[in-house]
Order: structure tokens, then C-alpha cells, then sequence
């Protein structure tokens, strides 16, 4: 099954003409699924990105097919490669959910990295962001699914590389997005939480060398507005979430220290975005049931 590709035009303000590249368009390369998130690059130049449906799909740009890459995903959501190619995923819970981060070995073999802390099981293990050291940081919120909780926490934890599983952060209600800063010294997290009433901020947290985190910071308050689900960070520093709903949807951008720097919206609301191509500088989207992609002036860590 495959799906080619058709440009969408979206103006582009002046506001983010530094960061969208000039005659940039936004393109949408796929428009068939149920709700899509999590897209990475992979070794192959490929974009994998999850059908959250209950299945892992692949874009080629070289060919502009979009084909699947694994079913059942365990409801995958958030992707990740790591250094010898495999790919990590955070598999969340609901019908089919494996509520757990597993990994995808390059003959297709899916095996369980971990999926639970001190015996009690994982909520729903939903974005996901990769060190220096190959240690793995998840967020393990729970949006939906009938399962009996376990944990009576939604927390972030890190999976060292002997397997071992440490909660680090606490001191949110409703962990989403999470990448680390190009230099490493910094784990950008996004509190999320449904209820318009509750926190939906961007923070920061000084990441140590061991893996452990420092007080956090809060770089923006979107307030009563959808705050970021997914994003990732430019090789400057800049970080790139995907935030608000239908006239404030779109990707913002902001400087390390939680400026707003531009706005580029998205016809429609969109759930995570990866840097991609040879140069790094062409940013996928995923939004709704589609991917989409623009030219950026920025690269991709």
C-alpha cells in the first residue's frame, strides 16, 4: 500500500521567514491514517513515523511511498533509532497497547527493552529521546486506555544501557514531548495535560552526566491553549514543538531559553515533528491522520 505525494500550499508569515526557507511549501506526502505521531529519520533516509491505529509506517522520500513497516506496533507513539540502527519505541496502552519500550532489531525481531519499574507496569510510555550514552528518557503518561493503573505516578524515567530503569522526574502531572539539547546538558520536557485548567508548559532540566536531572525551569506557559505534544531541536539550539489547535496550530518556535521566536501554522493540528534529509533541514510533521514536511533554514541536531 502506497500513497503519492500532493503539495498544500500554506502562506508563510513574516514572522517565521528566518526559519522557513524562501519558496518553501508545506507538503502533504500522506493523508490515510488514524491518528499519526512519533516521526524519525532512520539509517535508510527514510521517515518512520507511527499510525497510532496500531501500526509503524515508512516514507520514502525517494520514491514518495508511504508504505507499512510493522503491524502490530503495540500502539506505538513515540520513535526513536539508536546507534546500531534499531529502532526504540514507546508502545502505549489501550487495545493492543504493549505499555512498554521495545525495540525492533534490523531482521525485524521485536523484543522488550522494558516494560516496568519496581514490578508494577508502565502507564503508557508515550515520547521518548536518546543520550550520548545510548540511555533511553521516556515519558509514561496515561491519556487513554481501560487498563488498571499500576503506577500511581505519570512520570519520566531513564533506561540505562544494562537495562535498568530509574524514575527521574516527578514533579509534573502529564509528561509528553522530551528531547535533549544538542550539547547534552539540558532534557527539554513538555507538560501536557488535557484539562485546559491544568499545566501546559515547556520546562527545562539541567541534565547531568550521570544521567540524573537538576531543579527545572519553566521556558513557556501556553496556558489554556493545547501546549506542545511532540518536538525536537535544531543544531543551534532552537527548539521545535507542536502546539495549539485549529487557528494556533502549527509548529512554534522557541530559543533554549523559552522565547518565542516564530509560528508556522498547520492545516491541521499536528502531534510530533523530526528533522530530516541529507542536510538535515527539511522538517516532517505529523498532524492529525497525515504527514507533512517543509524546508527549514535550520538543521536538525
Amino acid at each position: 500500500m502506497f500513497t503519492l505525494m500532493f503539495v498544500l500550499i500554506v502562506p508563510v508569515a513574516a514572522e517565521e521567514k528566518s526559519f522557513v526557507a524562501p519558496e518553501a511549501k508545506l507538503e502533504k506526502l500522506w493523508s490515510e491514517g488514524a491518528f499519526t505521531e512519533g516521526p524519525v529519520e532512520g539509517p535508510d533516509g527514510c521517515i518512520y513515523f507511527s499510525d497510532i491505529g496500531d501500526r509503524i509506517m515508512k516514507f520514502d522520500p525517494k520514491t514518495s511511498k508511504t508504505d507499512e513497516f510493522r503491524k502490530p506496533s503495540g500502539r506505538s507513539n513515540g520513535l526513536k533509532f539508536d546507534a546500531m540502527g534499531r529502532l526504540i519505541a514507546c508502545e502505549g496502552a489501550n487495545t493492543g497497547g504493549g505499555r512498554r519500550i521495545s525495540i525492533t532489531e534490523k531482521d525485524g525481531t521485536v523484543k522488550s527493552l522494558a516494560d516496568a519499574f519496581d514490578g508494577k507496569r508502565f502507564n503508557s510510555p508515550n515520547d521518548l529521546t536518546l543520550d550520548s550514552k545510548g540511555r533511553v528518557y521516556f515519558t509514561d503518561p496515561r491519556y487513554q486506555g481501560d487498563e488498571k493503573r499500576e503506577l500511581d505516578h505519570e512520570s519520566v524515567y531513564r533506561i540505562d544501557t544494562d537495562g535498568k530503569v530509574t524514575r527521574i522526574i516527578t514533579d509534573v502531572t502529564k509528561p509528553n514531548g522530551i528531547v535533549i539539547s544538542p550539547d547534552g546538558k539540558t532534557l527539554y520536557l513538555a507538560e501536557s495535560n488535557s484539562d485546559p485548567k491544568l499545566s501546559r508548559k515547556l520546562l527545562a532540566y539541567p541534565l547531568n552526566a550521570d544521567g540524573s536531572v537538576g531543579a527545572r525551569k519553566e521556558l513557556h506557559d501556553f496556558g489554556a491553549q493545547r501546549g506542545i505534544d511532540g518536538m525536537t531541536v535544531a543544531a543551534d539550539g532552537t527548539i521545535v514543538g507542536t502546539a495549539g489547535r485549529k487557528e494556533v496550530a502549527g509548529i512554534y518556535f522557541f530559543s533554549p531559553e523559552g522565547k518565542k521566536l516564530a509560528f508556522l501554522p498547520t492545516p491541521e493540528d499536528p502531534n510530533n515533528c523530526c528533522f530530516g534529509g541529507a542536510d538535515r533541514k527539511t522538517l516532517y510533521i505529523t498532524a492529525a491522520k497525515s504527514l507533512y514536511r517543509v524546508k527549514l533554514t535550520i538543521a536538525g541536531k
